[in-house]
């Protein structure tokens, strides 16, 4: 958000973020800043979202990762902060470092909304004209390493899916390229008044801080919801609708426009505020669809968030789009993601009439009307004073006295994590390795929800058992993000994302979510299980991946459960920033293919024992590393690979096994002179 209002930032890893707890410094590379300028305006009826996933798809195919993107020109300049906001937030969807809009007039607008006091703006004015950073019309265009254009005139109605959120689809393309993903399907009956169709919508929600935060795409489908709900439409019996504003504002002011009932009319009641479908947190399917998942049914879901892979949403559903909130109420409406809102009613009003979504969709003038009488300044600064003093369930929490925590060893949720356990006072001499071994052969763009577990923890799973062994009831199971705490948890649900795929296990091995083979090879297990057949005889893993890997969000947890598991490297074609940061924070190597050479060279068995040597002198800039592969039948193959570093402290972080080990190191010698 901060970057659509004129201040530059950027996200770091979380492991990143622990480093500069314990006094570590956070080092950048200086960025290759790419310009996007942009001409036009969006035309009526167009979304933020929609412009959003077009400039999603648009730089992810330029190539952005590690770059600061700069949005310039007439159209940057008429769009507002709300628009701004929706694309700047999806910076981490097309890889990018930050999106950066230059402060203006809006911005300052948005501080006088969200209730800022005079003297603050006055401030903020004075130091950006002091500084040359107030923009205004007519200034000097900035030069920029790399330029993109995008006319906004161009941009039309779109999702993104059914897997990435760079797959950018028009709306009237949505019915085909759900049919190229899943194949042909017929209706089945589910126990409903109607047949369910295929292609249909399991999973409806309007979620996230990116569009939820957009006053203008809220009260636009809190409008169209009215609308259908006065005609006689509501969502269909088999999807799961919900609505989970980013912040409480959204309520205050759907509830002063009149729009609150009519949404939860329409299906779409508030279920709470911050992260749930998004993340995961969407609980179980309608149990009807659930059993026609079982049976083979392929639904979907549309929501209104920033990522759609596969199982994050739901772990049955692997097919999901990324929509505006208005659309994701017409989706619910239609039922399916075939509909085609052109040509085919939603249904029929009271009196029998057809009703096409044209019909229901507010003009951009009514919407405006809305918003300005609905949104006040006063709702923000309630919401901010909430904020700073907590409620009143927060400041009833007990908590514990003293300097360092009491762990529990009773607790589920929070144990003593295992990274400093048995650290010995110096730090090993050899990064290489020999004998190691793959333990996951895995495609392109692999993201931290596939590596890190998200959503429910479910009962037959192996984190679901270790909980149910100790003693918690099956309906106390929870979410994995509440207990990331407890490594136990997260390290059985590491890999377990139903759409993860092992390359190396037959092409007929039909078996969802991560499996490994076993260091004798005699069987397949899950990876945490597998994994310790390796650890147990002291085998170094390897993981080797395509492009794009660590994607997504910045879930540490995907790093830390990697190098739980006793990986020492991953070799990829290319890495995410902040999971490439990450990995070097844990220890973990990440090593990167030349250009034109990925895993496809290496032509791996599973059988095959891997070696890593050039590591002994390592500087910062790309190092040479040698992988050697030695096959079943005696024979070698050599291939060399970057090792990317961009400071000192990456070396000493990999040379210690990662940033905590080093910390600690560090500070004993620091206590040793001081005594």
């Amino acid at each position: 958000m901060v970057n659509s209002i004129g201040v530059l930032g950027w996200g770091v890893g979380g492991l990143q973020a622990q480093a500069a707890m314990v006094g570590e410094p956070t080092a950048i590379r200086f960025p290759t800043v790419v310009g996007v300028r942009l001409t036009g305006r969006l035309r009526s009826g167009v979304t933020a979202t929609d412009l959003a996933l077009t400039v999603t798809e648009l730089l992810r195919a330029h190539g952005v990762v590690d770059k600061f993107v700069e949005f310039t020109g007439p159209g940057a300049t008429g769009l507002g902060w709300a628009a701004r906001a929706a694309v700047s937030n999806m910076a981490p969807e097309y890889g990018a470092t930050c999106a950066f809009f230059p402060f203006d007039d809006e911005a300052m607008s948005y501080l006088e909304l969200t209730a800022r006091s005079p003297e603050q703006r006055a401030v903020v004015a004075a130091y950006l004209r002091a500084q040359g950073l107030y923009r205004r019309a007519g200034d000097p265009v900035p030069r920029y390493d790399e330029e993109v254009a995008l006319d906004l005139d161009a941009i039309e109605p779109s999702l993104a899916g059914p897997h990435l959120p760079h797959q950018r689809v028009a709306l009237s393309r949505v019915p085909h390229s759900f049919r190229t993903a899943a194949g042909r399907q017929e209706p089945v009956e589910g126990g409903f008044d109607e047949p369910v169709p295929a292609g249909a919508v399991a999973i409806a929600s309007i979620t996230s801080c990116t569009n939820t935060a957009n006053p203008a795409l809220m009260v636009q489908a809190g409008l169209l919801a009215q609308r259908a709900v006065d005609r006689g439409l509501v969502a269909k019996p088999w999807v799961k609708t919900s609505l989970s504003p980013g912040s409480r504002v959204v309520e205050d002011y759907l509830a002063e426009a009149g729009l609150l009932a009519p949404l939860a009319e329409a299906g779409f009641g508030i279920t709470g505020f911050g992260c749930m479908t998004c993340i995961g947190n969407s609980g179980p399917l309608h149990p009807a669809v659930e059993q026609l998942v079982r049976n083979g049914f392929e639904p979907t879901a549309v929501v209104s968030g920033n990522r759609n892979f596969g199982g994050r949403i739901n772990p049955r559903i692997s097919l999901a789009y990324l929509a505006s909130p208005p659309l994701v109420v017409a989706y619910a409406l239609a039922g399916t993601v075939t509909h085609d809102f052109e040509t085919t009613a939603l249904g029929h009003d009271h009196d029998g009439n057809p009703v096409h979504l044209r019909d229901l969709w507010p003009g951009d003038d009514e919407v405006r009307q809305v918003v300005d009488r609905a949104v006040r300044r006063d709702m923000f600064r309630r919401n901010a004073e909430t904020l700073r003093e907590g409620t009143s369930h927060w400041r009833a929490l007990p908590f514990s006295e003293g300097v360092r925590f009491d762990w529990d060893p009773a607790s589920t949720y929070i144990r003593r994590p295992p990274y400093l356990t048995g650290l010995p006072a110096e730090a090993g001499s050899e990064l290489g390795l020999t004998h190691g071994r793959v333990l996951l052969h895995l495609g392109d763009d692999v993201t931290t929800d596939h590596i890190s577990p998200a959503g429910a923890i479910p009962r037959a799973g192996a984190a679901g058992r270790y909980l149910l062994e100790r003693g918690v009831r099956p309906q106390d199971l929870n979410q994995y993000s509440t207990r990331r705490s407890n490594h136990e948890v997260m390290l059985r649900g590491a890999f377990t994302n139903p759409t993860v795929t092992n390359l190396l296990l037959p092409p007929d091995d039909t078996r969802r979510g991560a499996w490994a083979r076993t260091l004798d090879g005699d069987r397949v297990l899950p990876v945490f299980e597998a994994a310790r057949t390796y650890q147990q005889a002291g085998v170094p893993l390897v993981v080797v991946a395509g492009r794009n890997y660590g994607a997504g969000s910045s879930r540490n947890w995907a790093a830390k459960a990697q190098a739980l598991l006793g990986v020492r490297a991953v070799i990829a074609e290319s890495f995410e920033r902040i999971h490439r940061g990450n990995l070097i924070g844990m220890g973990v190597l990440p090593l990167q293919f030349p250009p034109g050479r990925g895993a496809r060279d290496c032509e791996l068995t599973g059988e095959d024992e891997l070696a890593l040597t050039g590591l002994d002198r390592l500087e910062p800039g790309i190092n040479a590393v040698r992988l050697t592969i030695r096959r079943r039948d005696g024979t070698e193959d050599g291939f060399d690979l970057h090792l990317r570093l961009d400071t000192r402290h990456e070396i000493d972080y990999l040379r210690h096994g990662g940033t905590l080990p080093y910390v600690v190191r560090r500070m004993a010698r620091t206590d040793g002179r001081q005594r």
